[in-house]
């Protein structure tokens, strides 16, 4: 079995681990009534429309 030849910083380590971390970008669709740009499963705020429906009045 292989053994390392140093000891791995804490930084390195720390700093692999910190890769995973990483953030996507937030998905986007576009709303039904308005085509207005919104997050999945929120309602418009463009518009205030959710599932067919008014949820919010918006002026």
């Amino acid at each position: 079995m292989a053994v390392p030849k140093k000891k791995t910083s804490k930084a390195k380590g720390r700093s692999r681990k910190a890769a995973a971390w990483t953030l996507s970008t937030a998905s986007r669709s576009a709303c039904d009534r308005c085509g207005a740009t919104k997050r999945p499963h929120h309602v418009c705020g463009n518009c205030g429309w959710y599932a067919g429906r008014q949820a919010v009045e918006v002026d």
